[in-house]
C-alpha cells in the first residue's frame, strides 16, 4: 500500500536494465535461496500476524483462539504466497510476490464486530469468503475499473486506511480495549494510559526507529522484529507476561476448515466488498512495481496476463483464507524493496518463503507466544507501521496533479471519512444497515472519494 499504486505514472516510464543477480525464472542454489527467503520472512512476519492480533483484541477473543488465528494467518499466507509465485493455471502472477493478511480490512471489521466475541467469527469468515469474488471479477475488468479508481482515489483510500488504523495503534499503546474498564487505583500498572503501558510502547517504537536508521540493510530489514523482541523482553522483566496461559497448547496446530462455521451480514459484507475492490487496485500497483524491478514488461499482453492472474489469486487466496479461519489476504509491497536490495527476483525463492510460513503455522507455541504479548508492545510496533501506511498514501496523492477538482475530492473524502471516525454517533439515528456499512471511516471515505471523483466536473 504505497507508491507502487501509481500504476499510470509507472506505465509511462521505460523499462530499465536491472542489476539482478537472479532473474524471475532463475533457480538460485539452495543456500542462497534459503538466505534470501529468511530475509523476506523477517520483513513480513510481524505484518502477517498483526491483523489477527488486533482483530482478536477488538472483538474480544481468548488467548487460545487468538493463538489459533495467528497460526491460520501464517498458513493462509504460506499457501497464498506459493500460489502467487507458482502460478497455477490462470491463478497467480508468476513473480516473487509475498502475500499475507491485509491491514485494509481491520477498520471495517472493527466497526462491525467490536466486542462481539466468538459470535463474530462465523460472520467474519463468511463475508471474507463471500467478498473474495469481487477481486476475481475486477481482475477481468481492469480496462474499465482503472477509469473509476484513479491513483488519486487509491491514494486517498490508502491514507484513510493508515489514519484510521493509527487510532487502533494508539489504543494498543495505552493498554488495549481490555484495560479501559480497569480502575487505575486498583490496577495502576494495567489501567489504560498507565506509565507502564506507555513505557513499553515507547521502548518498542524507539527501538524500531533506532535500528531502522542503521546503514546495514539486514539490521534495517529486521528492525520491526528486533523492536518487538526488545519490547517482549521488557514486558517479561516487568512481570507482564504469563507463560502459564499457553502451557496447555498442543504439540501441533491442526488446520480445521470452517472450524467456527459460516454466517452472513449484509452491512458488513458491503464494507468488506468495497475494500476488496480497492485492494485489487493496490495489487495491480504492487505487481506493476514488482515487474518493473524484475526487468519485465509493464505493458502489453504478457503484463496484462500477469496482473490479471495476480489479482485473481488475491481473490482466490482470500477465499481460501476464509475457509481456513483467517482474514482477507493481499500482496505485500515491502518485498519489492527487498528484491532491489538482494538482487534476487527469482520466483522460486517464494517457494521457500511459503514453506517457512506453513512450518511456523504448524507449531501452536508461535501463535501462543504472540497471543499473550501485552497490547502496548504490539501498539509500539503498529503505530509506526500504520503511520507508514498513511505516509505512503500521502505520497501517492502528492504524485498527482492537485488541481481544483482534486482539492474538492480530497476535501469531501477526508471530511466524510475522518468525520465518521471522530464522531461515530453521527450515524446513531440512521437505519441499522446504513450504520453498519458506513461506521468505518475507510468505507465512508472510500465511497466518498469514488463518487466525488466521478461526479465532480471542473474545467480549469
Amino acid at each position: 500500500m504505497e507508491e507502487a499504486n501509481n500504476e499510470i505514472e509507472i506505465l509511462t516510464q521505460p523499462i530499465k536494465k536491472t542489476d539482478l543477480i537472479y532473474q524471475i525464472e532463475d533457480k538460485p542454489p539452495f543456500g542462497e535461496a534459503l538466505f534470501v527467503a529468511l530475509q523476506h520472512l523477517l520483513a513480513v512476519f510481524v505484518a502477517i500476524i498483526t491483523p489477527p492480533l488486533i482483530i482478536s483484541s477488538v472483538v474480544g477473543l481468548d488467548t487460545e483462539t487468538t493463538g489459533f488465528l495467528v497460526s491460520m494467518a501464517l498458513l493462509a499466507s504460506g499457501i497464498s504466497t506459493f500460489v502467487q509465485c507458482r502460478r497455477i493455471g490462470p491463478v497467480g502472477c508468476g513473480l516473487l510476490c509475498v502475500q499475507g493478511t491485509s491491514f485494509s480490512f481491520i477498520g471495517a471489521l472493527k466497526a462491525s464486530f467490536a466486542g462481539m466475541g466468538m459470535a463474530s467469527l462465523p460472520i467474519i469468515f463468511g463475508i471474507t469468503i463471500a467478498g473474495a469474488p469481487v477481486e476475481m471479477i475486477v481482475s477481468r475488468l481492469f480496462k474499465y475499473t482503472r477509469k473509476i479508481i484513479t491513483p488519486l482515489v487509491s491514494g486517498i483510500v490508502v491514507t484513510m486506511i493508515g489514519l484510521c488504523l493509527i487510532k487502533e495503534a494508539i489504543i494498543s499503546c495505552g493498554g488495549g480495549y481490555n484495560s479501559m474498564g480497569l480502575d487505575a487505583t486498583l490496577h495502576p500498572h494495567l489501567a489504560f494510559g498507565s506509565l507502564h503501558n506507555l513505557f513499553l510502547a515507547v521502548i518498542v517504537l524507539c527501538s524500531t526507529v533506532f535500528f531502522n536508521s542503521f546503514k546495514n540493510k539486514y539490521i534495517r530489514m529486521s528492525s520491526i522484529v528486533i523492536g518487538l523482541v526488545i519490547g517482549y523482553i521488557a514486558a517479561w522483566l516487568m512481570g507482564r507476561i504469563d507463560f502459564s496461559q499457553i502451557s496447555d497448547l498442543g504439540a501441533v496446530t491442526i488446520p480445521v476448515p470452517f472450524k467456527y462455521g459460516l454466517e452472513f451480514s449484509w452491512p458488513a459484507f458491503i464494507s468488506v466488498a468495497l475494500i476488496y475492490f480497492i485492494t485489487s487496485i493496490e495489487a495491480y500497483g504492487d505487481i506493476t512495481a514488482n515487474s518493473m524491478i524484475g526487468g519485465e514488461a509493464i505493458e502489453g499482453p504478457k503484463f496484462l496476463k500477469r496482473v490479471q492472474g495476480g489479482v485473481l489469486a488475491d481473490g482466490v487466496n482470500s477465499m481460501l483464507a476464509g475457509v481456513f479461519n483467517s482474514f482477507p489476504n493481499s500482496i505485500f509491497a515491502q518485498n519489492n524493496g527487498l528484491i532491489q536490495l538482494t538482487g534476487v527476483a527469482s520466483r522460486h525463492v517464494g517457494y521457500y518463503i511459503a514453506a517457512f510460513l506453513v512450518i511456523l503455522s504448524i507449531f501452536p507455541f508461535v501463535g501462543g507466544i504472540f497471543s499473550i504479548m501485552p497490547a502496548p508492545v504490539l501498539g509500539g510496533t503498529t503505530l509506526l507501521m500504520f503511520g507508514t501506511v498513511a505516509a505512503s498514501g500521502i505520497r501517492i496523492v502528492a504524485s498527482q496533479n492537485i488541481n481544483r477538482k482534486a482539492i474538492l475530492v480530497l476535501a469531501v473524502s477526508f471530511a466524510c471519512g475522518l468525520g465518521v471516525e471522530l464522531a461515530p454517533d453521527i450515524l446513531r439515528q440512521t437505519p441499522g444497515w446504513f450504520k453498519g456499512t458506513f461506521s468505518s471511516g475507510i468505507t465512508t471515505g472510500g465511497v466518498a472519494a469514488i463518487l466525488a471523483n466521478i461526479i465532480i466536473r471542473i474545467k480549469d
